[in-house]
């Protein structure tokens, strides 16, 4: 058993997956479903009591929808890692919540075990994006950004080692697992991401790992 719950807040304004979710949750032993809100205003206020270490956050929602409840989240300091719950039809909103700061990204029915990995996930500070959400991200990315020529720019600028760190912001790792990987220390990491953001012009590890999808990056 792990030695501390991840505490868990599902919002979404449909009862029946919520406690479904919730039934597939409570299975797990380090996992906590503390919370549960039907729409966003519901869900800015418990968050603000519960302070759960990750948020479910469906798109589509009554009264506020998860566009805006991320940002409330952002603005009143809310730290709760969240993950929005989408559908195909959701793409458009998907990059908009790219910008704000989700921290994953994984459709409505998705297996349990990848729902469980996800909050596993970004409660450790990685990034999850599931492989059809990021075919469906980069679809709509590149229907709005038909030039790449930027993005090639961007690449060159890389150094060799930039280039390996960003592959593995892309697999979703922390900075203390790329340190691990690369053995260099996790400041010099830091750096190293810093720089990245920079280069390519992102602002967030999510983003970073977009364009990492966007322009089909790989290890070295």
């Amino acid at each position: 058993m792990k030695n501390k719950n991840i505490t868990v807040m599902i919002v979404d304004d449909h009862v029946l997956l919520r406690e479904g979710l919730k039934q597939i949750l409570d299975l797990e032993e380090d996992i906590d479903v503390v919370a549960q809100a039907g729409d966003g205003e519901e869900a800015v206020a418990k968050a603000l009591k519960h302070r759960v270490d990750v948020i479910l956050l469906d798109i589509n929602m009554p009264k506020m929808n998860g566009i805006e409840t991320l940002r409330r989240f952002k603005d009143l300091g809310i730290t709760s890692k969240t993950i929005m719950l989408t559908i195909h039809d959701d793409r458009e909103y998907l990059c908009e919540t790219i910008k704000i700061g989700a921290n994953g990204y994984i459709l409505k029915d998705s297996d349990a075990d990848s729902l469980i990995k996800a909050i596993r996930d970004v409660k450790d500070g990685k990034t999850y994006i599931q492989p059809s959400v990021a075919s469906m991200l980069i679809e709509e990315l590149n229907s709005k950004e038909k030039e790449t020529n930027g993005d090639l720019l961007k690449i060159e600028s890389l150094t060799k080692r930039e280039y390996e760190v960003l592959t593995l912001v892309a697999e979703g790792l922390n900075n203390r697992e790329i340190a691990e990987r690369l053995f260099i220390s996790e400041k010099t990491v830091k750096n190293h991401v810093s720089n990245i953001f920079k280069k390519i012009d992102v602002n967030d590890r999510i983003q970073a790992a977009i364009f990492a999808y966007k322009n089909n990056i790989k290890k070295i």
